[in-house]
């Protein structure tokens, strides 16, 4: 398997000849370029910065071979359960699927809270290929299944660097690189490797690859 990092939450994991990408929201300007080379589109939720609608929709309009698989907020966004040919589908956790040579399997069920005045939509993350790679959306979500790269949220509203850590230790996993960064400058982004990283809370090296990158996990 192949991970491509793409910029904030977006990640393309490629197996084979089957390409599936993972939240292409607003912040990831090279999103509509990894939509539309990918079998599939996996949304944890409907937030702008994971799941850019206008493009995902024109991409199923324009792909009849594409399929989508979010919450159920993300599949009505899209017309529904079933919209598109049956190409969209709604999932949640305990819901395991495959496209080409990927299984995937649904994890979690709401978003981080931020604060008590703003709603938490659904959220689910998703475990791919028997544990290869973990995508967990905006929540800190334990899977209950071995994980061997943890793809790590790291800024944002919802996120605390000592939730971080504890998520870290409680997932267990072989490799962790950090997602969800945009909202931190490089000096941040270097102090939160730091804290958290191999000489820091986790005692695990936090990978941050530029955008762009590919990496086998």
């Amino acid at each position: 398997m192949k991970l491509t990092k793409h910029a904030h939450a977006c990640v393309t994991l490629e197996k084979g000849d089957t390409r599936l990408v993972i939240d292409p929201g607003t912040f990831t300007p090279e999103a509509a370029e990894a939509v539309a080379r990918a079998h599939a589109v996996l949304i944890t939720h409907e937030h702008f910065d994971h799941f850019d609608e206008k493009l995902v929709a024109a991409a199923l309009e324009a792909r009849p071979g594409l399929h989508v698989y979010g919450t159920a907020a993300v599949a009505a966004a899209l017309g529904g359960h079933g919209g598109h040919g049956g190409r969209v589908h709604a999932v949640a956790a305990g819901d395991t699927f495959r496209v080409g040579a990927l299984t995937a399997t649904v994890h979690g069920h709401r978003h981080a809270p931020i604060h008590a005045d703003i709603p938490c939509p659904d959220n689910v993350g998703y475990l791919l290929d028997d544990g290869a790679v973990y995508h967990p959306g905006d929540a800190y979500f334990v899977p209950d299944a071995p994980v061997r790269t943890l793809l790590l949220p790291t800024s944002g509203p919802w996120t605390k660097l000592g939730e971080a850590a504890d998520f870290v230790r409680a997932v267990e996993p072989e490799r962790v690189i950090q997602i969800h960064e945009l909202m931190l400058s490089e000096l941040g982004r270097r102090s939160t490797a730091d804290l958290l990283g191999e000489k820091g809370l986790t005692g695990l090296p936090i990978e941050r690859p530029e955008p762009g990158t590919t990496v086998e996990p």
